[in-house]
């Protein structure tokens, strides 16, 4: 069973039951009906074919029918959508970019990961877009799909409602490594979540520091040996 881990959850799940309640409905009617004409009229039982040349009603039901069904099912898609499409005013950013093969991770303080890490119980805005090829935003356990477009920064958003890790995949074929595009999302308590994401931070500024003296120092002893 998949994970079920934010709030977007049961509005996808029940899309998701909906449609497939559908098919099978349908499978299993169409499958009996096939099943019993093929016995019913076969040459045995019935030697003599009759010709039929329309019937208006069922016509009109075969057709109106499903359509009414499809329009439900793009409603219910639709309804998802938006909503998965329009976050909340209060959210906390984080800037998502697909490459050949990783994504990159783009927190406010400026920190730049390749890990997905998630404040637990808060809205999370992701703005996704590639550098490359297309790819696709996509954690099953908060069924959340988004493709990432060259040139083009989609927007989703969700709540993680479980402390955890969880798989993050790349959904569409993205070249010969595709497949190797797999990194976790990890959902934090929200005290935990800062402290890490703010060391984290501070360890990136002192290593940057660390190679700016470095590269000063290299710099110096080059400008010496010339003299």
């Amino acid at each position: 069973m998949i994970a079920q881990a934010s709030n977007l959850v049961n509005t996808v799940n029940n899309t998701f039951y909906f449609i497939v309640g559908v098919s099978v409905f349908f499978l299993v009617i169409i499958t009996f009906c096939m099943v019993y004409f093929v016995i019913r009229y076969s040459r045995k039982r019935n030697p003599k074919a009759t010709n039929i040349h329309g019937n208006v009603p069922l016509e009109i039901a075969w057709t109106v029918i499903p359509t009414l069904i499809a329009l439900v099912m793009f409603w219910y898609g639709w309804t998802d959508y938006k909503l998965e499409s329009s976050p909340p005013a209060d959210t906390y950013n984080i800037g998502v970019t697909g490459q050949m093969w990783q994504w990159r991770f783009q927190y406010p303080n400026g920190l730049e990961m390749d890990s997905l890490y998630l404040p637990l119980n808060k809205d999370v805005k992701v703005s996704i877009t590639s550098k490359d090829v297309n790819h696709s935003f996509f954690i099953p356990a908060f069924r959340v799909k988004k493709d990432a477009i060259p040139g083009r920064t989609n927007i989703a958003w969700f709540r993680p409602e479980k402390e955890g890790v969880y798989n993050f995949f790349c959904a569409e074929y993205c070249g010969m490594r595709h497949s190797y595009m797999i990194t976790k999302a990890i959902v934090l308590p929200l005290n935990d979540f800062n402290s890490y994401i703010n060391n984290r931070f501070a360890a990136m500024k002192t290593s940057q520091a660390n190679d700016s003296i470095k590269a000063a120092q290299h710099d110096t002893t080059k400008s010496t040996q010339h003299k």
